[in-house]
């Protein structure tokens, strides 16, 4: 560790603690899970998830954050981009004068007004290699939050691009994480990649790899999504599986066997291990997440869902895509959108927020909640207190289901 790269935090967990102890947990989410995660208020029933909220790697990433101002009282700190997709804690980080560099189309752009001596805390994204290089070159500060399971990640890519297979990542292009982990491919003289969002747009390389579908027809799909110059005819004969890390674990289980089928169907069974290799990429927590509200939906007779989390955190919209197979969810961002007389949400696949005036019908009703790995405790807490208070209620009135 030198003067100018922190990783490692900076041992301030005792200072710290107790500051974020206030701002993100929640006396009511305790409540619920010392009844077992299960309780009941009048006539509604809410349970809980066992899995839920703030991950490891986004914990580590905040107590950070909060650690850097501590060390760093006077100095300007920025944070490229946020530093987990949850509007609660980016504005409470931004209330602490730590400056969120928005996205641009190159390092030098965004980091434009970044000088020596600057603090730069790298979020648990991570970013890019030419970011990177040109931070260190700034001689800034810089305070990598990067997660473990992202590096983890990478390392994959790195084995893949030095062996000669082309990364093909299931994840979303302009997504922080997969512009970050694509960019490690590039660092090997040949290194290549193609990101793949969803199994249509695997279905579709599939059909290249089997010669049903053209090049020019991949070209156009993945002008964005793809390393500069990538030729599918070169860069698709040899192919190793990766994932941004909060995607749908079994979506990217049926990519992974989709591309295995083709592979083979491609080139025969015995040539598999020299053209095809794949990593599970999942974060644990990620997984964890989705395991524990599929077995909820399992063991639990629920008449909806809320899930709590950024409209812009792919790990919270895997969430809300497994519930919404099963019965009417509604993702929202935060309490705020649990309105008086109605609850905004973002439907599923849609980038825009609708009310539902009748979300709540009259009646028992028996609600299933979750929360992604960027949502803290004090949130859901408060998602809960308004749910209540629909009825009348209040947090006080839980006991045991």
């Amino acid at each position: 560790m030198s003067q100018t790269y922190f990783q490692k935090g900076f041992g301030l967990k005792s200072t710290v603690g107790p500051v974020l102890a206030a701002a993100y947990d929640s006396r009511i989410v305790e409540r619920l899970k010392a009844l077992g995660y299960s309780a009941r208020a009048g006539e509604l029933t809410l349970t809980l998830a066992r899995e839920f909220g703030f991950c490891y790697g986004v914990d580590r990433a905040v107590e950070y954050a909060y650690e850097t101002r501590q060390q760093f009282p006077d100095r300007r700190i920025f944070l490229s981009g946020e530093i987990i997709h949850n509007p609660d804690v980016n504005a409470r980080i931004q209330a602490m004068d730590i400056r969120i560099l928005p996205d641009a189309k190159d390092a030098l752009a965004r980091y434009a007004g970044v000088a020596a001596g600057d603090v730069v805390i790298l979020p648990a994204f991570g970013v890019t290699v030419a970011e990177m290089k040109h931070l260190r070159e700034t001689g800034c500060v810089l305070v990598d939050t990067t997660c473990g399971s992202v590096l983890n990640v990478w390392k994959n890519v790195h084995k893949y691009a030095r062996d000669g297979f082309t990364a093909v990542i299931h994840g979303k292009h302009y997504h922080e994480e997969t512009k970050a982990t694509a960019s490690q491919a590039l660092t090997h003289e040949g290194g290549q990649y193609l990101c793949v969002r969803d199994k249509d747009e695997a279905e579709l390389v599939c059909g290249f790899i089997r010669g049903t579908v053209g090049a020019q027809a991949i070209r156009e799909r993945f002008a964005h999504a793809a390393s500069p110059g990538f030729d599918p005819e070169r860069d698709l004969s040899k192919l190793g599986l990766a994932n941004q890390t909060t995607m749908l674990m079994s979506e990217s289980l049926e990519i992974q066997e989709m591309l295995r089928a083709a592979v083979r169907d491609r080139h025969g069974a015995e040539a598999l291990g020299e053209r095809f290799r794949a990593f599970d990429t999942i974060c644990s927590a990620t997984q964890d997440r989705q395991d524990a509200v599929l077995k909820m939906l399992d063991e639990r007779v629920l008449d909806l869902m809320v899930v709590i989390g950024g409209f812009n955190s792919s790990n919270t919209q895997a969430l809300a895509r497994i519930c919404a197979a099963r019965l009417p969810t509604y993702h929202i961002d935060g309490p705020d959108c649990i309105e008086e007389d109605a609850l905004r949400h973002r439907p599923l696949g849609t980038h825009g927020d609708v009310s539902a005036p009748a979300w709540l019908p009259p009646g028992p009703v028996r609600i299933g909640l979750t929360a992604g790995a960027s949502t803290p405790n004090n949130v859901v807490g408060e998602v809960v207190r308004r749910i209540l208070l629909q009825r009348g209620l209040v947090p006080d009135d839980l006991q045991i289901a």
